[in-house]
């Protein structure tokens, strides 16, 4: 099959993401290709993707249209093959330069998105030799190695699209390639070919959980994960952009829209659980929402005090609403409150404070419910 998305990581959210929904996307008649995972810290994740040949399964558990799913799916058409960027640098670019070649992913995590000290000057000529290269420290560095090659191969450009969960992930990532371009001193004519790269803002969200204990197929598949049935990509209209098809896709000029609703809805009411549950015996989010007194004051806070502020600013706010509180009630997930409770004064202060502070000024008076559960940090 040809090798048409080049990946770095091959984590279990991207596989039960972008490489799930590439699958999908390839059911009928395999039109999109196959994806080259690169992998910088887990040889070993290389070698389970290429033990399996590419085939690992994904199990959807949780509630869908107000039903429970509990799916288990055989992905097959997806991963190609997968390469340690330490042992395999020249196949890596070997695939840059594939004319068959048309995006690049990464979900490097949110530390992913810096460089490394380590990727000076006396680097580049290694990191861009096709033959005997090694790979530069930071995914920027690698990211703008493997662009460089391909431009320089008179290659047409691919579209990038980063997955890390940062605000304006596609601007950051074009300013490190800009700057480990200057450290490298690479000629101004290659930076300019390599800006001709759309590189997309973007928003993912889907919970995925791991490994799932005592399934049937734990022993034999060492990529076996589990993830929830809601899924959306929401990707920023770039010129030249492009992407496969699929449900869970969202091409958008404004991403900031999407993110907006992500933060004040879901990880509003996420944050507003713990405020409400604090001097309760309650652990996790979906024994919150199943409470006979925090489930109808969730969905209160949600439709009567955030909905109104927000409403005219965000896509579709009501379902989302609905979606949100539909995914807190999944049945399989053990999301822990104390896990949502970490670094909790700060989540106050973006997720829940501006919905306060704007219903104040758009209504004249504090929303009753949030200010209730607030009153400690006002």
């Amino acid at each position: 099959m040809k090798e048409t998305l080049l990946q770095f990581g091959g984590g279990n959210f991207l596989r039960a993401f972008v490489d799930l929904m590439l699958h999908e996307a390839n059911a009928d008649n395999d039109a999109f290709g196959r994806v080259v995972v690169v992998t910088s810290t887990s040889r070993q994740r290389s070698q389970w993707i290429n033990q399996q040949k590419g085939c690992y399964h994904v199990v959807l558990r949780g509630l869908q249209d107000d039903l429970p799913v509990d799916e288990t799916i055989t992905v097959s058409r997806a991963l190609q093959r997968s390469l340690p960027a330490a042992d395999a640098w020249p196949d890596v670019l070997a695939v840059a330069c594939s004319a068959e070649l048309s995006w690049i992913v990464s979900n490097t995590t949110e530390a992913g998105l810096t460089l490394d000290p380590a990727d000076t000057q006396s680097t580049c000529l290694a990191a861009l030799d096709p033959n005997h290269g090694r790979a530069p420290h930071s995914f920027p560095a690698k990211l703008l190695a493997v662009l460089a090659c391909r431009l320089q191969a008179g290659l047409p450009p691919v579209t990038i699209l980063p997955c890390e969960l940062l605000e304006d992930n596609g601007p950051l990532l074009l300013e490190l390639l800009r700057t480990q371009a200057g450290i490298w001193k690479l000629p101004a004519d290659l930076l300019d070919a390599v800006e001709t790269c759309p590189i997309p803002s973007t928003l993912v969200d889907r919970i995925v959980s791991g490994r799932p204990d005592g399934h049937p197929l734990r022993q034999q598949d060492q990529l076996l994960t589990v993830a929830e049935p809601y899924a959306s990509w929401v990707i920023e209209d770039l010129p030249g952009i492009d992407i496969f098809p699929h449900a869970a896709i969202t091409i958008t000029g404004d991403v900031s829209d999407y993110a907006l609703r992500k933060v004040r809805i879901l990880n509003g009411a996420h944050t507003a659980l713990v405020c409400m549950t604090r001097s309760m015996d309650i652990d996790t989010v979906s024994a919150a929402v199943a409470h006979a007194d925090i489930g109808p004051r969730i969905r209160q806070l949600l439709l009567e005090e955030i909905l109104p502020v927000i409403n005219d600013r965000v896509i579709d706010a009501e379902s989302f609403v609905e979606t949100t509180l539909e995914r807190f009630a999944n049945p399989y997930l053990h999301h822990r409150l104390a896990d949502v409770a970490l670094h909790h004064e700060t989540k106050v202060a973006t997720r829940l404070l501006p919905t306060y502070h704007e219903h104040v000024e758009m209504f004249g008076a504090p929303p009753p419910l949030l200010g209730e559960i607030l009153q400690p940090y006002l």
